[in-house]
């Protein structure tokens, strides 16, 4: 006799800078994969999802759930879901006591409000400008002739010099003549990132901040914009162990038939 068949979901959440795809077996990730998504969302998409499948006999994975703005080009997928569900029931299954998401991805943030069963119950969307985003950091990053990635480390320890311009535009005029004046770079890249936590904090306080609070998203991979947030609304934020693949993770979730 055969033993006990595995059953397995995938998700793949489909991001304007990145592409995350997760397998997962009801009870826990078993691989993930994170992505750049590149010149064509539907190509790398596909290569994710033929990553995560490889090995896997047919039959055994139940269902296929794609999220993300590229989700529509996904012919692979079973079920097409929007990332603010996806991102509710992926922090609702790691961690059932958050109720309010803040979301900060390439291109635009979230604000998610969830009930006790990872529903969503309101929820406010930015989508329409890239301020206080991860491209928005990234420009000015690279003003500072620094990566995105090393910006913790310019930040850390130094006074936020003030950025008044949100827009990617005219904030890059602001710093460039900032520079000019000799103003360190630390203080303006400190500056930077209060200026994007004033922004999603604003963003917050229009939703409603509700009990236990997650941040998700590329840009929550720094520990400094998360200190900022937190000091700003006087709460602890929950951070997942990879704050990119929550939508991917939902998604693949509900692939599974959880609550």
């Amino acid at each position: 006799m055969g033993g006990v068949k595995l059953m397995y979901s995938i998700g793949v959440d489909s991001g304007s800078v990145a592409t995350k795809g997760v397998l997962f077996d009801g009870e826990k990730i078993v691989k993930k994969i994170i992505v750049p998504t590149g010149w064509s969302p539907m190509t790398t998409a596909n290569e994710v999802y033929e990553k995560l499948k490889e090995g896997i006999p047919e039959e055994e994975i139940k269902k296929v759930v794609g999220t993300g703005y590229g989700r529509g080009v996904m012919d692979f997928a079973d079920k097409k879901v929007t990332e603010i569900t996806c991102h509710s029931k992926g922090i609702h299954f790691i961690n059932n006591d958050v109720r309010t998401i803040l979301d900060i991805g390439g291109q635009d943030s979230k604000v998610i409000n969830l009930d006790a069963d990872g529903n969503v119950v309101n929820f406010l969307m930015n989508d329409k400008c890239a301020a206080g985003t991860g491209r928005f950091l990234e420009v000015t990053s690279n003003i500072l002739g620094s990566d995105i990635t090393k910006i913790d480390e310019l930040a850390r320890g130094n006074n936020p010099v003030n950025i008044s311009s949100m827009c990617t535009v005219f904030a890059e005029s602001e710093i460039v003549s900032l520079l000019a004046q000799n103003v360190p770079t630390g203080e303006v890249a400190a500056g930077i990132l209060k200026s994007i936590a004033n922004k999603s904090t604003s963003m917050l306080s229009r939703g409603e901040i509700v009990d236990k609070v997650a941040f998700t998203g590329g840009l929550a991979k720094s520990s400094e914009l998360v200190r900022m947030v937190s000091e700003i609304i006087g709460k602890e934020i929950f951070l997942a162990e990879d704050t990119q693949i929550i939508g991917a993770l939902g998604a693949a979730v509900i692939g599974f038939g959880r609550r």
